[in-house]
């Protein structure tokens, strides 16, 4: 490599002043668009409309009580779109992407963002390009630019070329000088002229199907009693508030914004299980997925690799086969291998470091990394990789072949991955020799085998692919308690469209020596059958992992793949894709409590107000009191996020018939009970309609909070009761709409015994519905 020097600290920093950070700026005026986006919204523009008729009406304590509600509404929304952007920014510090740059001589790793025009930087295979660059030097470099041009097919880099931010390096090894960064650069200006369009999730079709239901529902309720009010000559003024403050209760304008937020803030919990999300709605594939084809290394073992031995041959000693080795991966980048070589190169005794002339590093095509080396003056080669590349490359004797076979043998029944060294005079790989081997080992993780079994209790198979031979994988497969078949790839050409390939995909357990084309057809055949999440961590796993419904990038992943993955692990082992698993069938079991609330509760409040009204042409509850009710419905909802609900023991898709039938049901046994006490109020006690109105809104507001007791387990509630969060916002909210009830503000005052009453009617209606949930699960 040559000499380079890069900037100072100092000079670095003035740059950085000069230029800002290397990323791409939120637009200006984003929280002035998104205060706007609120005011102008559907809920805001109905509670100006509510308050503006109240105005003109001469009621000017309502006026201003709606224009509180109208202020209420503001900062609560404003709450929760700052709780899931904090959200998504704690997600992406998780993803933060380091440099080595050449700073006041030497080379540090620094955060990508702080890079300015004019660092040199090191680019290795994997790396994401953080900035535009200009190659100085390349070593067999090709560049993948497909999100910025499309092309899939990567291109060839040579000194004096350019690379835009946004790409990156699919083999070799380059020197780059920084261009252009943050939005001076090619994809930042791209990024600033053209608006990415977003693909709607099946989640968010489902809330709008949800949405669209109970507007429906909303409207034909105003306009049925609009007309019967408005035969009736009731005061025009009155009626329309009457239908704004239905339609604000009715229809749920803050369903995608809480349930955005629900997952959000479920989002970040799994961080704190070292599982971070980059693409929210593959959380519902996750909840989803019944398949996992998992990489060995990074998930089955811990991948803190080590040389456990050294076999030497042709009379060279261990400190010369290592020496060699060290040589031939010393300048690669430094994954797992390249430390583990490293480490024993430090503490063995008899090593050599060797001045590196030349250097081709490792790529899934080549399987081995070449070094030119300097050797008292005389170059030499050295070849290190796969055993059966590298013999090919080695002048062997029959004899030495055996030799080397069965060690190889030996050292896959042991499991061992085994690197082979050869070496040759001159600057080229002819006629060289074989030196030694290096057996690496790979400690299992310790639960692998019982996280195993328990992904497989909950209908989550799990099908390993390795590049590693057929001994090691059988060994493998045993270690991990896994029954199925063992192939090698060459058993994959007989795989097709055909029943024959089904049936070996599904018998198998292990499929060993694949490549990653491999990976990306064992990916297309299962998920003919399954919904698959896949693990990597190479640069070639890329098109296996967005093929997927879940792609998932494990601890030790190139930067370019955990930019593709939906999922990125930031531990290593099985057991967090089976925690990331559970968690995201949390996420979603919460996501249905809160739709099938919603579902009962306007329902409940649209077709009872209709219905009574029509029954006594009256209003049974006041406008000021829907607000009201609408805003105590929505404040403990946060809450469900932290819910205790069941973990499903199999994946499931959320049947939104089923769901829409069982919130109807409960919607319509509101329904009833409320029409009852109502009829009782008037019919048997003769209660004056003003305190009629005020029990019914204490009613309705404490029968719907009991209903997420009921609605959030298909067990009786009380053998599952929600958690401490929930049942600490549904009581608060509760006791303050009882407060306003018997103290009588806003409202007429109802006394504490008739409050007890409204309590114990609930309480008792609340058993109603637990016998609906009961006939609808048996």
């Amino acid at each position: 490599m040559a000499e380079y020097h890069g900037l100072t600290q100092k000079e670095a920093d003035e740059k950085l002043r000069s230029v800002g950070w290397n990323e791409i700026p939120e637009p200006r005026g984003v929280w002035l668009k998104k205060i706007f986006s609120w005011i102008f919204s559907f809920i805001s523009l109905m509670l100006i409309a509510a308050a503006a008729i109240s105005y003109f009406d001469g009621r000017i304590f309502d006026f201003y009580f709606i224009s509180s509600l109208w202020v209420v509404n503001f900062f609560i929304g404003f709450w929760h779109e700052k709780k899931a952007d904090d959200a998504i920014k704690k997600l992406q510090a998780k993803l933060s992407v380091v440099v080595n740059a050449l700073r006041d001589g030497a080379w540090k790793e620094i955060p990508a963002r702080e890079i300015v025009p004019g660092d040199v930087v090191s680019l290795g295979a994997g790396k994401i390009i953080p900035a535009d660059v200009k190659f100085l030097e390349t070593k067999n470099v090709s560049v993948n630019e497909s999100a910025l041009t499309g092309e899939s097919l990567p291109k060839d880099k040579n000194p004096n070329d350019a690379a835009y931010s946004g790409s990156f390096l699919v083999t070799g090894l380059a020197v780059a000088e920084v261009a252009a960064t943050g939005k001076a650069t090619y994809f930042g200006k791209t990024l600033l002229a053209v608006e990415k369009s977003r693909k709607r999730s099946l989640l968010e079709d489902d809330i709008v199907s949800i949405a669209r239901f109970l507007a429906v529902a909303s409207i034909i309720a105003v306009i049925v009693l609009s007309a019967i009010f408005l035969y009736f000559h009731q005061p025009f003024f009155d009626l329309l508030t009457l239908d704004l403050s239905l339609v604000i209760a009715g229809i749920p304008v803050s369903l995608p914004t809480v349930m955005t937020l629900i997952i959000s803030l479920g989002v970040v919990e799994l961080v704190k299980k070292n599982v971070v999300v980059r693409r929210l709605s593959s959380l519902e594939d996750l909840s989803n997925v019944d398949l996992l084809l998992s990489d060995k290394t990074g998930t089955l073992t811990a991948n803190q690799l080590s040389v456990s031995e050294i076999i030497p041959y042709n009379h060279c000693t261990v400190g010369q086969v290592l020496s060699f080795a060290f040589a031939a991966s010393a300048k690669s980048e430094r994954g797992p291998i390249e430390v583990a070589i490293t480490k024993r190169f430090e503490s063995e005794t008899g090593c050599e470091n060797y001045d590196v002339l030349d250097f081709t590093p490792a790529d899934s095509e080549r399987k081995r990394s070449t070094a030119v080396i300097s050797v008292n003056g005389v170059p030499r080669t050295i070849a290190l990789g796969a055993p059966q590349v590298v013999a090919k490359l080695s002048n062997v004797s029959e004899k030495d072949a055996e030799n080397f076979s069965r060690d190889i043998k030996l050292a896959a029944n042991g499991g061992y991955r085994v690197l082979a060294v050869a070496s040759a005079e001159g600057k080229d790989e002819k006629n060289m020799s074989l030196i030694g081997t290096l057996l690496i080992s790979d400690t299992p993780v310790a639960d692998a085998r019982d996280t195993i079994a328990f992904m497989g209790k909950n209908n989550i198979g799990v099908k390993i692919l390795t590049g590693d031979n057929i001994a090691i994988s059988e060994r493998l497969a045993q270690e991990m308690g896994l029954s199925g078949n063992v192939i090698d790839r060459s058993a994959l050409e007989k795989i097709g469209d055909s029943s024959f390939g089904d049936s070996v995909f599904e018998k198998t357990a292990v499929f060993s020596e694949i490549l990653p084309a491999d990976k990306y057809k064992l990916v297309e055949i299962g998920e003919q059958h399954h919904r698959i999440a896949v693990t990597g961590d190479g640069v070639n796993d890329i098109p296996a992992v967005k093929v997927a419904d879940v792609g998932i990038a494990v601890a030790n992943a190139v930067d370019a793949l955990k930019s593709a993955a939906d999922i990125v692990l930031l531990s290593a082992g099985i057991s967090v894709i089976k925690d990331a698993i559970i968690e995201a069938r949390k996420i979603f079991a919460r996501l249905y409590t809160y739709a099938l609330y919603r579902t009962s509760e306007s329902l409940r409040l649209i077709i009872s107000i209709a219905l009574l009204g029509i029954i006594y042409l009256q209003y049974p509850i006041a406008p000021i009191q829907i607000l009201i009710l609408a805003l105590l419905n929505d404040l403990p909802v946060i809450s469900l996020a932290y819910d205790r609900v069941h973990i499903a023991s199999k994946p499931a898709v959320v049947n939104a018939r089923s769901r829409t039938l069982l919130g109807s049901l409960y919607g319509l046994t509101g329904v009833l009970g409320s029409v009852i006490f109502v009829v009782i109020c008037r019919q048997v006690f003769h209660l004056d309609w003003s305190l009629i109105q005020t029990l019914f809104f204490l009613k309705l507001s404490i029968s719907g909070h009991m209903l997420v007791y009921v609605a959030h387990t298909k067990e009786r509630w009380w053998k599952f009761l929600p958690s401490g969060a929930v049942i600490w916002a549904t009581s608060l909210t509760q006791l303050l709409a009882t407060i306003l009830a018997v103290s009588g503000t806003f409202m007429s005052p109802i006394g504490l015994s008739w409050a007890i009453a409204v309590w114990i009617w609930a309480f008792a209606w609340m058993q109603v519905s637990e016998l609906v949930k009961w006939a609808m699960v048996k």
